[in-house]
């Protein structure tokens, strides 16, 4: 919200080679490039001059083949991935196979400005929806995402939707989740974990900068009561918070790469719909999405940025 005392810019930009928008509050500046999939390129805590996204490094930053996999590309910043994380079937025959990461990621994107909103939108060529996210600060240290899905066909729509932003991990950081969620299930356990264990969350929370080449990935294996998610440095004091509706947003993930798949240390707080990775996994454990016919889902989610514990803990009360 664009107020005398919540001043909000939305500028035209430019970022390695493609055309960018930036939102700029007085506490976060926020770009994205509607070109490579609406990604989300740089997310700056002013105050610090913290840079919570990670860049390409040396790789290219290129516009992505229909249909390629994920880890061709740049793996940076901050990506959609729907209606799959990893590549699935989705119709009943089994026949049309969904691409690794989902269906919109290496699409190019409509964008405009509405209303103090980047408001950036997607059809898909081979399946018939199309998925919509809005960007806006409603506060100085806030940024809310609002999505909408339209199920543009004459078939029920299952889904499965998650961020995957790739937060750089440059100090010491911690994964603050609420505290009833004691123990996460590991679902990729890289050289360290074991699929399918059980882990206590205090034991993993806490994540060095360094590049072992090790990976992992964990849920929580239920429902959660409190959608929020967040990153703590453990030097800086520097925070990041992701808070989506729980009745909406039911399920949390966490990857961490510690340079199996990227060159330096990132993880993704991945709160979702359907759980997990997999939308034919997600059919079969009846927690996938669905959107009825010529019908449409719709959900948000917002994110802080600030400093200090004090001040994070309270965005979980």
């Amino acid at each position: 919200m664009n107020t005398p005392t919540n001043p909000v810019t939305i500028t035209a930009a430019a970022y390695k080679g493609f055309e960018s928008v930036v939102i700029e509050s007085a506490q976060i500046r926020l770009e994205t490039v509607p070109e490579i999939g609406g990604k989300l390129v740089s997310l700056i805590y002013k105050p610090a001059g913290k840079e919570w996204l990670l860049d390409s490094g040396l790789r290219l930053v290129r516009k992505p083949e229909y249909g390629t996999s994920f880890g061709e590309w740049d793996m940076s910043g901050w990506d959609e991935c729907f209606p799959t994380i990893n590549s699935c079937h989705w119709d009943e025959d089994g026949t049309a196979e969904i691409s690794d990461h989902g269906e919109i990621w290496p699409l190019p994107w409509d964008c405009r400005i509405s209303a103090g909103s980047i408001v950036s939108s997607v059809r898909n060529p081979r399946f018939p929806f199309r998925f919509t996210r809005a960007v806006s600060c409603p506060s100085a240290e806030r940024v809310r995402f609002d999505y909408k899905v339209d199920n543009l066909g004459e078939r029920p729509m299952p889904f499965l939707w998650v961020p995957h932003p790739q937060f750089a991990i440059t100090e010491p950081t911690r994964v603050v989740i609420p505290q009833s969620m004691k123990e996460m299930l590991c679902v990729y356990g890289g050289h360290s974990l074991n699929t399918g264990e059980f882990y206590p969350w205090d034991q993993l929370s806490l994540i060095a900068p360094e590049v072992t080449g090790d990976g992992k990935k964990l849920y929580y294996p239920d429902k959660a009561e409190q959608g929020c998610s967040g990153l703590y440095g453990e030097h800086s004091g520097d925070f990041l918070c992701l808070r989506v509706p729980p009745d909406k947003v039911p399920y949390l993930g966490v990857w961490v790469d510690e340079g199996m798949f990227n060159d330096r240390v990132t993880c993704a707080l991945e709160p979702g719909i359907g759980y997990y990775d997999s939308l034919d996994t997600a059919i079969s454990n009846g927690t996938a999405g669905l959107i009825p016919p010529h019908s449409f889902f719709s959900w948000h989610m917002e994110l802080t940025l600030g400093n200090g514990m004090d001040n994070l803990t309270k965005l979980y009360k």
